[in-house]
């Protein structure tokens, strides 16, 4: 029964490029019309895998893989899924998936209700693994967001270097200013703010880990009297700042919250002040998280479509004083760390087993096709409580000090 289902669904999915698959008795079946040059092959080691991939698709490829009951021939991770997302469409999928989606999609407002209890819990998840993990892949910053390539050759540590410097020229931040930064991770920006633009800054993160190994770096650069790093929710922050900075942080915030969020920026930032948010988000219509990212990699997360976001804006009675939309920045971003987590896999196979690593690089896989083959990309949101808070062009991020960081940065 299940084969028969399974090989429904996928004739109605697989139009283009080609798709063999090995079932469990060993007979094989093709899909597709082989045109796009895009081909895949996999094997189900099982019925109970064969049917839950016709019940739930997207969780089971996802734990099919992980727990070694799907094999991608070649572990070619990114033609199968490229091949998958290329060839979407819901009405391919039964009537019974696509109901699910709905549902989730509905149980959104509770599915995403990050109190301060399960923000701190949905963050332990993903940001309290190993410090050293994290070391191996990302940049000597421990940037764990999108770079800015301001040329696609650009090393991992130049792009960073100059998405620090990006935000910092949007910010117009100089020396002595406030600066909040929500979510301040390992610490890099708030280091970035106060060594090299004279800020005194605050930064606030749900992560243990994260604050020790921050606290550890801002120590060591002698930034102890310009940099207070605590574990503390930004909710319960009720202080002034001249500048407000987030970067990858509002992806976690829940779509019940953003109302919650935006207000708080607009309650903290001085009446002349400047906010910079910086987000994944959708430039298509809303749909549901994946459930396979939402069980394993993000609990609580929500990638938002700009029309989710733009009311909460408009309720906090901040000034949207330009929105810029990087594309394929993060895909680019995601192929540096899976290239360098495969690079360092001795050491990653010292920390964790074998499903563990299938796991990562399958989260690394799907996310930077995401930007390359689906309707995602990055705001970056600049908020002020005055029009005439920054310029009224976008001419000052290409010259003067902008300009001479970003050169720095690429070099």
């Amino acid at each position: 029964m299940w084969q028969t289902v399974f090989e429904t669904m996928m004739s109605r999915l697989v139009r283009t490029g080609s798709l063999r698959v090995t079932y469990p008795d060993g007979s094989t079946s093709r899909f597709g019309d082989g045109s796009g040059g895009l081909e895949a092959a996999v094997k189900i080691r099982d019925e109970a895998t064969l049917r839950a991939i016709c019940l739930r698709p997207d969780l089971a490829l996802g734990e099919g893989y992980m727990d070694g009951r799907i094999e991608i021939e070649f572990d070619d991770i990114d033609s199968l899924v490229r091949l998958v997302l290329r060839n979407w469409r819901d009405d391919a999928f039964p009537l019974w998936v696509r109901a699910v989606n709905r549902t989730r999609f509905k149980l959104g407002n509770f599915i995403q209700k990050n109190d301060p209890r399960r923000s701190r819990a949905n963050v332990a998840h993903h940001y309290d693994l190993s410090n050293e993990l994290y070391q191996l892949f990302l940049d000597q910053d421990l940037q764990y967001s999108c770079a800015y390539f301001a040329d696609p050759t650009m090393s991992l540590e130049a792009a960073q270097a100059a998405k620090k410097a990006h935000i910092a020229a949007k910010l117009r931040i100089e020396p002595g200013m406030r600066a909040l930064d929500i979510g301040c991770g390992w610490g890099g920006m708030a280091i970035t703010l106060a060594r090299d633009w004279g800020a005194k800054v605050v930064g606030v993160t749900l992560s243990e880990n994260q604050l020790a190994l921050a606290q550890q770096r801002v120590a060591a650069a002698g930034l102890q009297d310009r940099i207070d790093l605590r574990l503390q929710d930004y909710r319960l922050l009720d202080e002034p700042f001249d500048r407000i900075v987030s970067v990858g942080m509002l992806e976690h915030v829940g779509l019940p919250h953003y109302d919650t969020y935006f207000s708080k920026v607009s309650e903290l930032l001085d009446p002349d002040g400047v906010a910079l948010i910086h987000t994944i988000g959708r430039t298509g219509p809303p749909m549901a998280q994946s459930e396979w990212i939402n069980r394993y990699i993000f609990p609580g997360g929500y990638v938002p479509s700009l029309s989710e976001l733009a009311p909460a804006v408009e309720r906090s009675g901040l000034w949207n004083a330009d929105i810029e939309v990087l594309r394929l920045h993060y895909a680019l971003t995601l192929r540096h760390w899976l290239a360098r987590f495969d690079s360092h896999m001795d050491a990653v196979k010292k920390l964790y087993d074998a499903r563990f690593i299938r796991m990562w690089r399958y989260y690394l896989t799907v996310c930077y096709l995401a930007f390359e083959e689906q309707k995602q990309a990055v705001f970056q949101f600049q908020l002020a409580h005055k029009r005439d808070a920054v310029p009224i062009t976008r001419d000052y991020l290409y010259s003067g000090t902008a300009v001479s960081a970003d050169r720095r940065a690429a070099e």
